[in-house]
């Protein structure tokens, strides 16, 4: 039996979410408390977004490469512990007013000034497994070091902007760079040294306590990305670089000029011939990340929305073919049967259905659309099949409080009667309860409801600029939740994890 065959259920919840008194959610003592409560109330996954370093607007699915770790998530108290920092390094500095927010514009500015004073005592001490670190990744890291140095050199501009013999990888002028941004590379890669080791002994934490996390892989990169730079050839780009065309998603009745998301589409027939090993290597990374992986959009793999670089919005993009089975069989072939979960929302054609069953990869249901899409019937709980992750809403949902506060006053009602009640203060426990009963092997909360807060809690509302991914959990907040009463619906429905120690 495989881990996914397993009836069991977990809990939403990113990094950034965590309490922290210095601006972020990270890797430290508070995760460590995330996991035990996890285990305390019987929960078997934690269920991440992605990790990688974020740019402009913040969101985790644009990063500056698909293979390294934001340095955000670096947890300063341990860095003082292990003597690479004193606390006079940070305690002092400005890391925002409100507990519940993200302030990005202060940590890029403060993170700096902490990360600056903490290579000054790396390079006195460099710990003695930090070459072997850098060996160990060098396929990825040397071209990400060099990448966010000659960032650093350039202002933070794109690389599209950069010197043409830079952007394009002149090999004389990278062998300048590199001698001329040694510190700086040395710096880049040591940011990373820090959040790996930390994360890996978070991980080992968690799987010692039988809690195995779920990671969320995007299906595209950023444009401006180590990624895109040094693997040019893998894009569908013109001889500047500059993508010909991007993905996105097309109008629907959700947004009427449909979703422009700016990623560069991949040459699937160029990666085609060399066996897809860009992305066996990223799956393969990211197993060494999580033990189990989330694909974001998947239907990409089957058809993918094309739309001319340049473009205003997603109204003029054009549905093309994707790499389809001959992609999953060729990863299979190479890596195994692989614990993945198939993003598999949104308009699904039956070619897409097809696909999924093909690479019997575990689907996703949301019970919130159970009630408020044309598409519901899909998603209502007695449609379901094992072989499926039940979801009361994902980080591009409404927390239920928000949703049944802001939704249709039929859809709720229709909700209400689904669950016989009639007070839809009720509702939202209601509909947890339900996803934890559903015949899916797998449930996965969100902390936000387990706290019960509403559309204040959002994680992202998608194509709204400004505002997304700052929602934080306070301590009180995480305190509030009733443990006993998760545990007890999470045994009640043949969910409670049997690995805890």
């Amino acid at each position: 039996m495989s881990l996914l065959d397993k009836r069991a259920s977990g809990i939403l919840m990113h990094i950034s979410s965590l309490p922290d008194d210095f601006g972020i959610g990270t890797f430290g003592s508070n995760a460590y408390r995330f996991v035990d409560f996890l285990v305390r109330s019987g929960q078997t996954y934690w269920q991440i977004l992605p990790i990688g370093p974020t740019s402009f607007g913040d969101s985790p699915y644009q990063s500056f490469s698909t293979f390294a770790g934001n340095p955000y998530f670096i947890d300063l108290k341990i860095l003082s512990k292990q003597g690479f920092l004193k606390r006079d390094d940070f305690q002092n500095l400005d890391w925002g007013k409100n507990p519940r927010v993200v302030d990005y514009s202060l940590l890029y500015k403060n993170r700096k000034i902490v990360f600056n004073k903490l290579y000054e005592n790396f390079v006195q001490f460099i710990p003695p497994d930090f070459n072997t670190f850098c060996a160990e990744n060098n396929f990825w890291l040397d071209d990400y070091a060099l990448f966010m140095a000659l960032k650093d050199l350039n202002d933070s501009l794109s690389f599209y902007e950069w010197d043409d013999l830079l952007k394009k990888r002149r090999k004389s002028e990278l062998e300048k760079y590199k001698k001329t941004c040694a510190d700086k590379i040395l710096y880049h890669k040591m940011l990373q040294y820090f959040f790996f080791k930390q994360w890996n002994e978070l991980k080992t934490y968690a799987n010692k306590n039988g809690i195995k996390i779920i990671g969320d892989l995007p299906i595209y990169v950023s444009s401006d990305s180590a990624d895109v730079w040094s693997n040019p050839n893998l894009f569908y780009l013109n001889e500047d670089l500059v993508p010909i065309e991007v993905a996105g998603c097309p109008p629907d009745a959700f947004s009427t000029k449909g979703q422009l998301w700016g990623n560069p589409v991949y040459d699937w027939n160029f990666m085609k011939k060399s066996e897809y090993a860009w992305w066996k290597k990223r799956i393969f990374m990211g197993l060494k990340f999580y033990d189990v992986i989330r694909i974001d959009h998947f239907r990409g793999l089957d058809s993918y929305y094309a739309i001319p670089y340049g473009s205003e919005d997603a109204t003029n993009g054009k549905w093309k073919k994707g790499p389809g089975i001959d992609f999953i069989n060729s990863l299979k072939k190479d890596l195994g049967e692989l614990p993945l979960i198939a993003e598999d929302l949104g308009f699904l054609t039956l070619s897409v259905k097809r696909l999924l069953k093909q690479s019997d990869f575990m689907g996703m249901k949301v019970l919130q659309f159970a009630f408020d899409s044309k598409d519901g019937e899909e998603y209502l709980p007695f449609n379901y099949s094992k072989n499926t992750v039940v979801y009361t809403g994902t980080h591009d949902n409404n927390t239920l409080k928000g949703w049944i506060d802001s939704c249709y006053h039929s859809c709720v009602d229709y909700a209400c009667n689904f669950f016989r009640i009639q007070d839809k203060a009720k509702l939202a426990e209601e509909m947890m309860i339900c996803a934890l009963s559903s015949v899916s092997n797998i449930c996965i909360l969100t902390i936000q409801d387990l706290i019960g807060l509403g559309s204040e809690a959002r994680m992202n509302t998608p194509s709204v600029v400004g505002g997304n991914w700052t929602w934080r959990a306070t301590t009180e907040e995480m305190d509030s939740i009733s443990e006993t009463k998760l545990k007890y619906f999470t045994e009640l429905y043949g969910r409670k994890s049997t690995e805890h120690i």
